[in-house]
């Protein structure tokens, strides 16, 4: 008997892996280095906006995050407080969520309202509903951080990718500040010593194939 039920059970495992590696990503997505593509994304105010709507900005904090995830929410005060502290100089937050609805409906884009409008978020909160952008940046995880710098040619480069900084949990315990450290390394026209760091985050929720 357990011979005949065992091709049964191998064929259905192959089925489901099959399954789940369709609704992983290509390994793609921007180096630091790259030019980075605009994208025309829903607002939580109902606007479309695109990086070239701000046309006094010197580059932008792109960062991939959501509602559900613990080390997004986790992560929202600082985010603010990045938003904060760099728009004046040029380079606002733009947060980008970047979740399937079918496979998160907590992320939904009325539930992105709501979390935008409880949190008081001063940057705008952009749905990637067909997760194109998601995937041309090749971000994994939520929070991933991506900074752009403008170019004189009004294109985008990649500087920096990946984490806000080394202490996901515990916000007073942040030795180092990667993504501030980048910028502040930009502003002052440096290069930056740590380009790219492992963004630690929850996965990004796929739509299936």
């Amino acid at each position: 008997m357990k011979n005949v039920r065992l091709p049964f059970v191998y064929v259905v495992c192959l089925l489901l892996i099959s399954v789940l590696l369709s609704a992983i990503p290509a390994e793609t997505g921007y180096q630091v280095g790259d030019t980075a593509r605009d994208f025309k994304l829903k607002n939580v105010d109902g606007k479309m906006v695109s990086m070239a709507d701000y046309k006094d900005a010197k580059g932008f904090i792109v960062t991939f995050t959501c509602n559900t995830c613990p080390y997004s929410v986790a992560y929202e005060n600082r985010i603010i407080a990045l938003h904060k502290k760099y728009a004046p100089k040029g380079y606002p937050v733009i947060a980008i969520n970047p979740n399937d609805v079918t496979a998160s409906p907590k992320d939904s884009y009325a539930d992105m309202q709501q979390r935008a409008k409880d949190k008081r978020f001063p940057f705008v909160y952009l749905q990637d509903e067909t997760q194109e952008i998601t995937r041309a940046y090749g971000a994994s995880r939520t929070p991933h951080v991506y900074v752009v710098q403008r170019q004189k040619d009004n294109t985008f480069k990649v500087a920096y990718i990946g984490a806000i900084d080394d202490n996901s949990r515990e916000a007073d315990k942040v030795q180092k500040r990667y993504a501030e450290t980048a910028i502040d390394e930009l502003v002052a026209g440096k290069q930056i010593s740590q380009p790219s760091t492992k963004a630690i985050g929850c996965t990004i929720k796929w739509r299936e194939a």
